[in-house]
């Protein structure tokens, strides 16, 4: 597996001439998790987007560049907060939906796999009607896996979910994404504490690192440093808000 890079944003951004967000720099450590958290309209999914190489409405200024200097936008999927699933598509085409764009034959022993570890083989044929939020969840999460690529985004694609579920496709998530570099922008500490290896808090001011719990992610839900550094993000994030 090739080794997946660091990527390193620097910068700033506005809208229509007023400010987003103010310049900052964002290490994305390779192969981990980083987990970005802030207030509604700080920019966090601005950051998320702008790397990924999609329409954002706001100009940037600055860079960003991966450490073995390749470049970063083909290197990319992108999991959003809603499944975006084609309706009219089975569970395999939507999985195999960006190799059917670029005119491509989907690896079909790649897609029996994915479909194996997100328990979904007995419903490859269905349409996304058919399924339950969590399934369409993990339909979303097979197709970013698809793609095969170092670097992976994701902006909240979780939150739609009940508590068990989350947790499940938390540790499904962190079990098929290892050793990528992932941007997890979330609203959730609870979240964060279970999943970062690096966690930023944005503000208008810039970012505030955190510290993380020494317990190797993901980590469990009552476990004492992971509550504490759940605690301690939500008062930075309440404070934050002030």
């Amino acid at each position: 597996m090739t080794q997946a890079p660091e990527i390193t944003f620097a910068g700033q951004a506005t809208i229509d001439g007023a400010t987003l967000f103010a310049p900052l720099t964002l290490s994305l450590r390779p192969g981990q998790w980083t987990c970005l958290l802030g207030g509604s309209g700080v920019g966090k999914s601005t950051i998320l987007r702008l790397i990924a190489d999609l329409e954002t409405g706001a100009t940037f200024t600055g860079t960003i560049l991966a450490s073995d200097t390749k470049p970063v936008e083909n290197r990319v999927a992108y999991m959003a907060q809603e499944d975006l699933l084609l309706p009219w598509a089975t569970v395999a085409q939507n999985i195999t939906l960006g190799a059917r764009l670029r005119g491509e034959t989907p690896d079909p022993s790649r897609l029996a796999d994915l479909l194996t570890r997100v328990r979904l083989t007995d419903h490859a044929t269905k349409k996304p009607a058919e399924l339950s939020g969590g399934q369409r969840q993990r339909v979303a999460l097979a197709r970013t896996l698809m793609e095969d690529k170092e670097i992976i985004l994701l902006d909240e694609p979780f939150s739609a979910l009940d508590a068990q579920t989350r947790a499940d496709m938390q540790d499904l998530a962190a079990e098929l994404l290892r050793g990528k570099t992932v941007l997890l922008v979330t609203h959730d500490p609870a979240e964060a504490a279970r999943l970062g290896h690096a966690i930023e808090v944005m503000s208008p001011r810039g970012l505030t690192a955190c510290a993380t719990p020494s317990a190797s992610a993901p980590r469990n839900v009552d476990d004492r440093e992971t509550l504490e550094t759940q605690g301690a993000l939500l008062k930075l994030l309440r404070e934050q808000s002030t």
